[in-house]
């Protein structure tokens, strides 16, 4: 009977005092360097990528030995939101919590998104955001220098990995680069439809800023198109917002316009005073308003409105317009 006891004892005794012992001094091996060399990389962090998934793909770079205390790791240190998207300079001889530190901070590029139908005010500010960290002592983007560099409707809206020492003259010809290897010769499209490659940029910051669907884009291309066609005004608020520029107290470049904007702001931007297409693009498109612009819908239509849901409705006729207004808004 007492060596049973003792025997259950020495059990229990292994379960919950050696075996915690134990499965530790196993983890922090599994946090040790994998090797004493060093031997850098370059690790590339993605935009939107879980911890898990970064985890793994630094086990298989062989830069740690295990991804699941890895994550463990992470979550006790409790730096997961803190992880930067970028590429880093990481090495096999340095800790998993090494790592994950300078996961942190250490970003040698950023990783920048700029969304469609953004005006060149606006990628200044968001790039100035995104460069100008606590950590980045290389910081030398000059948001006032991009926004007199950049040319409206050339920069193209998309995902880069920006240096940290990037000058706003590195970043402007990086994204017309950009414009120009995916455009390409897309806007040679644009003279079936009797517009010139600028007018075809024009015409698509107008449907990058006025559409909210890939459906509609191609249809309100074709809409501004006939009302050119018809030498009527083009009549678009997008024009008027631009116009209008920067508003404080809507903290928006977009500000909110009434029917009296429409006389009272004095620009050629402003389509409901003058006639045919603005002397220059409002926005930079994407390549899907690229896309409309040069083959538009063959529509009968004329007008369209967003309701207040933001479903489009479409009009042949003034009358119908006028009607779906009462119907919608």
């Amino acid at each position: 009977m007492i060596k049973k006891k003792f025997i259950i004892f020495a059990v229990l005794f292994v379960i919950l005092i050696v075996s915690p012992i134990i499965l530790n001094q196993f983890y922090k091996f599994l946090l040790e360097p994998v090797s004493k060399q060093e031997s850098p990389q370059i690790f590339v962090v993605k935009p939107g990528q879980p911890v898990a998934q970064i985890a793994q793909n630094l086990a298989k770079a062989g830069l740690i030995k295990n991804a699941f205390a890895f994550r463990l790791l992470v979550s006790q240190m409790g730096i997961s939101k803190n992880i930067q998207y970028g590429d880093f300079r990481l090495s096999a001889n340095l800790s998993s919590r090494e790592i994950a530190k300078e996961l942190t901070h250490g970003a040698i590029d950023i990783w920048i998104t700029l969304p469609e139908g953004m005006r060149i005010e606006e990628q200044a500010a968001r790039l100035e955001e995104k460069l100008k960290l606590g950590s980045n002592e290389k910081y030398q983007f000059d948001k006032s220098a991009y926004i007199k560099l950049a040319q409206e409707g050339y920069m193209f809206p998309d995902t880069y990995l920006i240096a940290k020492d990037a000058a706003s003259t590195d970043v402007a010809q990086r994204l017309r680069q950009t414009f120009d290897e995916k455009v390409g010769q897309l806007l040679a499209k644009g003279q079936a439809n009797n517009l010139t490659k600028e007018e075809v940029i024009i015409l698509a910051s107008l449907v990058e800023r006025e559409s909210k669907s890939s459906q509609e884009r191609p249809i309100i291309a074709g809409i501004l198109l006939n009302r050119l066609n018809a030498g009527m005004a083009l009549q678009v608020d997008a024009t008027v917002q631009y116009a209008k520029g920067y508003d404080s107290n809507e903290n928006t470049w977009w500000p909110q316009i009434s029917t009296a904007d429409y006389q009272t702001v004095k620009s050629r931007f402003n389509t409901y005073l003058y006639p045919g297409l603005p002397p220059a693009p409002i926005a930079n498109p994407g390549l899907e308003s690229l896309q409309a612009a040069t083959e538009p819908a063959q529509t009968d239509y004329f007008y369209y409105l967003h309701d207040t849901d933001g479903k489009i409705h479409y009009a042949t006729t003034a009358e119908e317009h006028n009607q779906n207004i009462q119907n919608y808004l």
